[in-house]
């Protein structure tokens, strides 16, 4: 429970997730393409035919933690010291860890019909999703009991709630154009869960006895998951096995209006891991009495964590995925695009609401993203990317001055270098074309989608066909 829990803060200080990187959407990179299937990423007399990430690094990573443990968690992180004497007790105060994460390890995409504009791509992800709300106290018990008042009943101070879900997921996206004006999109994968807990304490109470040496702690709740404790987890852990395996869609429209104004809409994600490898879910109704506290810590620790695992029981379970809902506008003036980005989470707590200034000079654009995550905490991001035809190299953070603040303290080895919400963002990625350029059929002998096989209505095309009038 204690290495749950610290690994998971540990995760959020560090900084090792992703966000949603809203200044990378409208800019028909391989990123923007593959996570808004309606959108194209080739371009006709420029572009050649086949695009890949060749294994370079196409990532991001952002995450946060908000609340009173902000300095504790930043301690932890930026000095290795676990120390809690900084966070009041008694209170019940809540604080809130969210992360995610969207690793492109590969990616293949090719321009499959000039008609329709049609494009079709390949691509293998390690995604992460997290979030948990904890009480102070949740992380107090663990570094000293000495912290909570004797022959005093505290109760609800343990009250805790939150999961964290991890896997591959491997993808096929297809996109065309309707005409010119209107596109959709789709995207398919089949999932291969790494990781999986979640946690629910809904009552709990804790009351020490200085007469008799001994600590009673009660706890009410749920706790599932694929592992039993940290030291399971090895490197064959991260592999794609299908042993926990998963199901997940996608669909997406664009429209541009004749005055410029480009409108995007997007269902992400939307499906389920089938967690039934080495799985088990825990219901939790007990009190237990620790005794010999004194000088202990480690042992109180143990005990508080064998509640858990004297209650496993093995059991399968279905998890959903983090969906979401994405919305888009933008439109530009000259060299400056405004765009508005809306995002919000399906099933689980969070979302996002963004202000994308770029400015583009040439091949270069930089952009400033002031982003407000719904779970209360403000960001302001920062974007440099260089775009051709056939090479795109972007880089950018989602919460710059935090990510500013972490780093610096991590360098200096200083809990005291930075304030607010612990958090860290990073993002980057490399794509490459090549082939054969797609040309308009007034420049070329051969276009793909003219006199061949695909010659014809698109998919889409021929899908909706069903609702044409005879």
């Amino acid at each position: 429970m204690k290495k749950l829990l610290l690994a998971l803060l540990a995760i959020a200080s560090f900084g090792i997730a992703n966000a949603q990187q809203y200044a990378l959407y409208g800019t028909k990179t391989m990123f923007d393409a593959f996570e808004n299937p309606s959108q194209k990423s080739f371009t006709l007399d420029s572009s050649r035919k086949f695009s890949s990430n060749f294994f370079l690094p196409y990532f991001g990573t952002n995450a946060a933690n908000k609340g009173s443990s902000e300095f504790a968690v930043r301690k932890l992180a930026q000095e290795g010291v676990f120390d809690t004497r900084s966070l009041p007790i008694g209170t019940g105060e809540v604080n809130h860890f969210f992360e995610n994460s969207n690793i492109y390890l590969a990616t293949f995409r090719l321009f499959k019909s000039y008609k329709y504009q049609e494009e079709m791509g390949f691509s293998w992800q390690i995604r992460s999703d997290a979030h948990v709300d904890y009480t102070n106290e949740t992380l107090a018990i663990f570094d000293s009991f000495e912290r909570f008042d004797s022959n005093k009943l505290y109760t609800g101070i343990f009250d805790t709630k939150g999961y964290q879900q991890s896997y591959h997921q491997l993808s096929f996206t297809y996109r065309e154009n309707w005409n010119k004006r209107l596109a959709f999109g789709l995207k398919a994968s089949v999932l291969s869960g790494i990781l999986y807990n979640k946690l629910n304490i809904y009552d709990s109470k804790l009351y020490i006895d200085p007469e008799t040496d001994a600590l009673l702690i009660g706890l009410n709740g749920t706790y599932s998951a694929n592992f039993s404790d940290f030291n399971e987890i090895n490197k064959k852990t991260f592999f794609p096995n299908f042993k926990n395996p998963g199901l997940s869609f996608g669909f997406g429209t664009n429209y541009t209006t004749k005055k410029g104004l480009f409108l995007m809409a997007n269902i992400k994600d939307l499906g389920f891991i089938w967690w039934r490898s080495n799985t088990q879910h825990t219901t939790i109704d007990q009190s237990k009495t620790i005794e010999n506290i004194e000088n202990n810590q480690s042992n109180t620790n143990q005990k508080i964590q064998d509640i858990f695992l004297q209650a496993e029981e093995p059991k399968k379970f279905l998890a959903p995925t983090n969906a979401k809902f994405d919305f888009f506008m933008s439109k530009s003036y000259g060299f400056y695009k405004p765009a508005l980005a809306v995002s919000k989470n399906l099933f689980y707590k969070g979302g996002d609401v963004a202000f994308v200034n770029t400015f583009i000079v040439n091949d270069f654009s930089g952009s400033v993203t002031p982003l407000y995550n719904l779970n209360g905490v403000f960001m302001v991001g920062l974007q440099g990317k260089y775009q051709t035809p056939n090479f795109e190299l972007f880089m950018g953070t989602d919460n710059l001055v935090s990510t500013g603040y972490q780093t610096y303290g991590l360098i200096k080895k200083n809990a005291y270098t930075g304030r607010g919400p612990n958090g860290a963002s990073f993002y980057m990625g490399v794509g490459i074309k090549f082939g054969n350029v797609v040309n308009h059929p007034q420049f070329a002998d051969i276009i793909p989608g003219i006199n061949d096989k695909s010659d014809g209505d698109g998919f889409f095309k021929s899908l909706f066909s069903i609702f044409r009038r005879k």
